[in-house]
């Protein structure tokens, strides 16, 4: 169990702290929702969980089979519907691996990306495919 605790400051702004290591992050609404889109929107916070997400659980495989995975990275681009409830429509994910195509572990690696626990969290109702460039 892990307790955030979120305050509302005004001015559509919020304040997330986690406590176990008493860190911060601040939201902000985004321009298109009456925000100034000055930090992360709470749906920001999605994007940025689910490639964190997938990068961790990969590291942890990595890690157990002794796979050099430092420079991996996630974008993920964020889209909301245009129409009816507003809500994330999509989290389109690149992944850049910095290992061959042919890596042995390859299949195993991109298992950990498509089973991290924020992209199993999500509702099927979100587009999230994931794109996996071998780079290395």
């Amino acid at each position: 169990m892990v307790e955030v605790t979120t305050v509302y400051e005004g001015s559509l702004r919020c304040r997330a702290t986690h406590g176990p290591s008493g860190q911060s992050i601040i939201t902000d609404a985004p321009i298109d929702n009456h925000g100034k889109g000055e930090a992360f929107s709470p749906t920001d916070l999605v994007a940025a969980a689910l490639g964190s997400c997938m990068l961790t659980i990969m590291g942890i495989a990595a890690t157990r089979h002794g796979i050099a995975l430092e420079g991996a990275s996630a974008q993920t681009v964020k889209e909301m519907t245009t129409a009816g409830t507003r809500r994330v429509a999509s989290l389109r994910t690149v992944l850049t691996i910095p290992l061959p195509r042919d890596h042995p572990k390859r299949e195993l690696l991109e298992n950990c990306a498509w089973t991290c626990p924020v992209h199993k969290s999500l509702s099927a109702e979100v587009d999230a495919p994931i794109e996996f460039r071998w780079v290395g």
